[in-house]
C-alpha cells in the first residue's frame, strides 16, 4: 500500500471524528489527518485501540479509535468505526496481539492494529533509577541484617570494582535500558554515580549507552553523589567527591546533578551540600535531583523547608534558569506531616508554583524503612492521597533493581500501580488514575520532560502532543491497567514502534471427558 493510504485509510463518508479537546472529551471536532507534513515524516497509525478518557462516561471509554502519529507528535484522533465498539471476548486464550505492518522498507510508515483489543497510554518514564547498581545484588556480600548501612557497605564493596570491570558496568546497564524499554519506557533519568572510588567509570559507561540508545529512548544521565561531599564533621570545605562532581556536570550529554544530603556527617553540611549542588546544576544549566528526607525520624529536621528556601532565594535574585526543575526522590520523612504542614508545602509546589515535584519510591521505601519500629506503617508518600487532598502531582519510581537497597522486584514502573493499590488501599478508579499518572505524566514532569508551550499533559492522546505510548495488549480499561497489567506490550516513541514484548504459554492439551454417570441425562 501507498502513502495515499496512509494518509486516506477511510472516505470522508466513513470518517467519524472524535469530539476532543485537549483530551478531556469536551469541544469541537478533531480535524482528519493533516496532509501539509513532508512526505518523509515518519507516519504511524494506531488502529482499533481503546483510551483513557479523563470521564468515566463508557460512551468514550469502551469505543474504539485510531491515533495518528506524525513525526514525532499525534496528527489526530478519531471513532475507528460507525459503531466503534470492540468484538470479541477481552478473556480470549490465547489472547489477541497487535498486528505490526511498515508500509515501505524503512519502515518509517506503518500501521499498527490493536484489532479491538488493548488499551493506549502515554509511554513509562523512569523519573528515578540507578543505572550503575543495578543487577548487582550477586556481586555483593550476603545481606545479613538488610539495614540501610549494610546496603551502603556491602554496595561500597561492589563499587570499587567497576573501574575495572567495565564490560560488566556496561552490560547491566544495556539489561536495564532494554528491559526497561520492552516493558514501555521511553524516558528515564538514569542516575550514576561521581566519587573517589569509581571517578567517571560510571558517567563515561552511562553516556556510552545514552549514544546506543538514542534512537529507542531518552536516557537522561544525572551524575549523582551518593558520597559525602564532605570527609568529615570537622571539614569546612568539601573534599575531593565535590571536586570530581564538578567536573562531571560539564561532560557533554550529562543533564541533571544530584546528591544525597542525608550521608553528610552533620545536618550544617548536609545543608551546604543542597546549596552546593543547587549551584552546580543552575551554573551547567542542569536539572537538579535530591534524595532526601530518607527517614522516619520526627525529631529530624524536614529539609524539604530548606530547598525550598534557596530556590525561592535564587528565583528572588535572578539567578534561577527557567526550565529547571528540582526532583525530590524517598522523602518519607514527609509522611510523618500534620495537616498543617502539608497546607504549607500545597502553597509552595500548587500555589507559587516552585519547580519541584516529589517522586515516591515504594519498593525501596518499603523495604528499607521502619526497621526499628515495632509495626512497619506505610513510609512512602501516598500518592492517590496527596492528589486527592493537596491537588499534588507526586511521581512514583523504581529506583534499585537487584541490589543491596532493594533487592525484589522488576523494572517495570507499571508493577508499582498494583504494589499501589494494596500499600494505599485505594483501588477506585480514580485513586487507579493518579497511580497511573504518576508513572506517566507526573513522572516526565519530575525531571523536567514537560516542556512549555506542549498541550496540557493528559492520559488521553490529542494533537500535538508527544506521540510516546505503550500499548498494553490485554488491559481495555485505564482501571484495569493499574489493577493486573498486561505482560504484553508495544511500545512507541516518536510515533515509531521500537519495542514489543510478548508472553509465550504453554498448556498441556486437554482431553475430552469421559461421561460423568452423576451428569448424564436420566433414562425414561
Amino acid at each position: 500500500m501507498g502513502l495515499s493510504h496512509l494518509l486516506h485509510p477511510y472516505s470522508p463518508a466513513s470518517r467519524h471524528a472524535v469530539p476532543l479537546q485537549n483530551g478531556n472529551g469536551n469541544g469541537n471536532a478533531r480535524p482528519t489527518p493533516s496532509q501539509s507534513y513532508p512526505a518523509d515524516h515518519p507516519r504511524l497509525l494506531i488502529r482499533n485501540v481503546h483510551l483513557p478518557f479523563d470521564s468515566d462516561d463508557p460512551t468514550l471509554a469502551d469505543p474504539l479509535y485510531n491515533v495518528y502519529c506524525v513525526g514525532s507528535r499525534v496528527d489526530c484522533v478519531e471513532l475507528a468505526t460507525a459503531n466503534g465498539h470492540s468484538q470479541g471476548s477481552r478473556h480470549s486464550t490465547p489472547p489477541h496481539h497487535p498486528e505490526y505492518q511498515p508500509k515501505d522498507r524503512q519502515g518509517v510508515h506503518a500501521e499498527l492494529d490493536a484489532q479491538g483489543r488493548g488499551i493506549l497510554l502515554p509511554a513509562l518514564c523512569h523519573a528515578h533509577i540507578h543505572l550503575d547498581k543495578c543487577f548487582l545484588l550477586d556481586q555483593c556480600d550476603e545481606l545479613v541484617t538488610g539495614h540501610f548501612s549494610e546496603a551502603l557497605r556491602v554496595t561500597a564493596k561492589a563499587k570499587s570494582t567497576f573501574p575495572h570491570n567495565l564490560d560488566d558496568l556496561y552490560d547491566r546497564g544495556r539489561k536495564l535500558i532494554t528491559q526497561s524499554v520492552e516493558c514501555g519506557v521511553t524516558m528515564m533519568r538514569a542516575h550514576v554515580e561521581v566519587d573517589e572510588t569509581v571517578h567517571f567509570a560510571c558517567v563515561d559507561t552511562g553516556l556510552h549507552l545514552q549514544k546506543l540508545f538514542a534512537d529507542i529512548c531518552h536516557i537522561q544521565i544525572a551524575v549523582f553523589a551518593q558520597d559525602p561531599l564532605f570527609a568529615s564533621a570537622q571539614d569546612d570545605r568539601p573534599g575531593l567527591n565535590y571536586v570530581l562532581l564538578q567536573s562531571a556536570v560539564h561532560r557533554p550529554g550529562v543533564e541533571a546533578v544530584g546528591s544525597a544530603p542525608y550521608v553528610e556527617p552533620t545536618i550544617a553540611h548536609a545543608k551546604r551540600n543542597i546549596d552546593y549542588v543547587l549551584d552546580l546544576g543552575l551554573e551547567a544549566g542542569l536539572h537538579i535531583d535530591f534524595h532526601l528526607d530518607y527517614n522516619l525520624e520526627s525529631g529530624a529536621e524536614p529539609l524539604i523547608w530548606y530547598v525550598l528556601d534557596r530556590i525561592r532565594d535564587r528565583i528572588r535574585h535572578g539567578r534561577w534558569r527557567p526550565g529547571t526543575h528540582v526532583a525530590i526522590g524517598h522523602a518519607t520523612r514527609l509522611t510523618l506531616f500534620t495537616a498543617d504542614e502539608w497546607a504549607r508545602l500545597r502553597v509552595a509546589l500548587v500555589d507559587e508554583r516552585l519547580p519541584v515535584t516529589l517522586v515516591g519510591l515504594p519498593s525501596s521505601d518499603l523495604y528499607m524503612m521502619g526497621r526499628h519500629l515495632d509495626s512497619a506503617p506505610r513510609s512512602t508518600l501516598n500518592v492517590p492521597r496527596l492528589a486527592e487532598e493537596q491537588g499534588l502531582r507526586v511521581a512514583m519510581a523504581v529506583n534499585n533493581v537487584e541490589n543491596a537497597f532493594t533487592p525484589q522486584g522488576p523494572v517495570d514502573p507499571l508493577g508499582l500501580c498494583p504494589l499501589g493499590v494494596a500499600v494505599f488501599q485505594a483501588g477506585t478508579k480514580k485513586d487507579c488514575r493518579a497511580l497511573l499518572e504518576s508513572v506517566t505524566l507526573n513522572a516526565r514532569l519530575a525531571i523536567g520532560g514537560v516542556h512549555k508551550g506542549t498541550p496540557c499533559p493528559s492520559l488521553t492522546p490529542a494533537r500535538g502532543m508527544l506521540a510516546d505510548f505503550v500499548l498494553l495488549h490485554e488491559n481495555d480499561t485505564l482501571h484495569g491497567a493499574a489493577l493486573n497489567p498486561s505482560f504484553s506490550r508495544t511500545t512507541i516513541r516518536h510515533g515509531q514502534v521500537v519495542a514489543r514484548r510478548v508472553a509465550q504459554t504453554w498448556i498441556l492439551p486437554q482431553k475430552t471427558p469421559s461421561p460423568d454417570p452423576m451428569f448424564l441425562p436420566a433414562s425414561a
